[in-house]
């Protein structure tokens, strides 16, 4: 059993990861926001210290992942409450609160949520009402006055303490797995590699079945970088931490292109080992070469993710796809329906060369 490294320097480190951790960070940050929202509401003016518990609720409205998702959260949560609180309002000029009234508030409210542009203020629109009619009761114009007054609070208080205490920027977890896709690509091409040089035809392994995996991690990927573009906007550290997105976005462009590709590759090869999606045929002869192709767009994919893309490992795996080809030709011999699957691989191997490669060039280490 290996013994945990419990030097100050190894303990440091692993505090520092935790506290460094968005979503223990954002966990403090709400905590530390709460209790001076909780100190604070007492000294609000007029009726509206008589709901100091309503500031706490006000500070988690705020406190989102992003700051403008913070911002965009709590203005459409004060609109719903307005708008909840209006309708309760009209219950209470036009007639008086009863099942009827309540009910029909309520049932307003809950259409109100259909409105996609309240965001989160569509749950509180018939919370709001049914609050005010219900708690607020004969004092409803001072509870009402009260709610929205401590929300506010909560609101100004959460985003301060979002806006002061590091607030957060997701541009390393996007990075992180965009990182995870070329790793995943990757390491599916070298199992379809080693496929096409076992015996024939293979056991089926993992590398048949990676195709969700794939477009999973890519949906990851582009939710993790939509995240990281909303939390550089109004972040004062994207200033001092700038990044472009727009590589990132095309490099996801890019990958998204090959996976598909290697997608329909596997398709190809599955069908020519178990007939299945479709059989097809694909001859020994040129399995060699295929396997050869896919090998050195793995290698080039790899070389990628570790940051150092070499123009020599792009121009290998191009002359091999282009080997692949010619192997095609020479052997035509064989037949169109004998070819056909190898074609139909070969160009997958050809246009995912095509989609990655710009990427590639762009990264390239530049000559000391």
């Amino acid at each position: 059993m290996r013994t945990p490294d419990l030097s100050p320097r190894a303990t440091g480190g692993a505090v520092k990861t935790a506290v460094a951790h968005p979503r223990l960070l954002q966990a403090v940050k709400t905590a530390v926001a709460v209790a001076i929202a909780w100190k604070l509401a007492p000294l609000m003016p007029g009726v509206a210290n008589d709901y100091p518990y309503y500031a706490p609720l006000g500070v988690i409205v705020a406190s989102f992942p992003t700051l403008m998702g913070s911002i965009k959260n709590a203005i459409q949560t004060l609109a719903g409450l307005v708008i909840g609180i209006a309708l309760a309002a009209a219950v209470i000029i036009f007639s008086e609160p009863s099942v009827l009234t309540v009910s029909l508030v309520v049932g307003i409210g809950m259409l109100f949520g259909g409105i996609r542009q309240l965001g989160a203020g569509r749950e509180y629109v018939p919370i709001a009402g049914l609050f005010v009619l219900i708690v607020g009761g004969p004092n409803a114009d001072g509870y009402s006055i009260g709610y929205v007054s401590q929300m506010t609070l909560g609101i100004v208080v959460g985003l301060a303490v979002n806006l002061l205490v590091a607030p957060p920027l997701r541009v390393s977890a996007a990075v992180k797995e965009l990182s995870r896709l070329r790793s995943a690509l990757g390491l599916h091409l070298g199992s379809v590699a080693d496929a096409l040089e076992a015996t024939w035809p293979p056991e089926e392994g993992e590398w048949s079945k990676q195709g969700a995996t794939l477009a999973s991690t890519s949906t990851a990927v582009r939710r993790a970088l939509a995240e990281a573009d909303e939390s550089r906007r109004i972040n004062p550290r994207a200033r001092i931490r700038p990044h472009d997105l727009s590589t990132d976005y095309d490099d996801l462009a890019a990958l998204e292109n090959a996976t598909f590709y290697v997608r329909d590759l596997t398709d190809v090869l599955a069908g020519a080992a178990w007939g299945t999606p479709v059989p097809v045929e694909l001859p020994a002869v040129l399995r060699p070469a295929l396997s050869a192709a896919v090998r050195a767009t793995a290698t080039l994919v790899n070389e990628w993710d570790t940051g150092e893309p070499s123009l020599d490992t792009l121009r290998a795996a191009e002359d091999a796809a282009a080997a692949m080809t010619q192997a095609i030709l020479e052997h035509r011999e064989l037949g169109a329906e004998a070819i056909v699957a190898a074609s139909a691989a070969a160009l997958d191997v050809t246009r995912m060369l095509a989609a990655l490669s710009p990427g590639i060039t762009r990264d390239v280490p530049a000559k000391a």
